[in-house]
């Protein structure tokens, strides 16, 4: 019963559960920002590359 207590009383896994969401979400963020900013950055190259021929 006392193993089943400090099991419940224990934070340390809900903490490191947390910093994993946030990385998962930091993540998730910076691929949309990514993958948005790389199309808009390969059509100004085509772009430019258009107008130099």
């Amino acid at each position: 019963m006392q193993f089943i207590r400090k099991m419940l009383k224990n934070e340390k896994g809900a903490t490191a559960i947390e910093y994993g969401l946030i990385a998962a979400l930091i993540a998730v963020a910076a691929i949309g920002a990514m993958t948005s900013l790389g199309s808009k950055l390969s059509n100004t190259f085509d772009n430019v590359s258009g107008n130099l021929k």
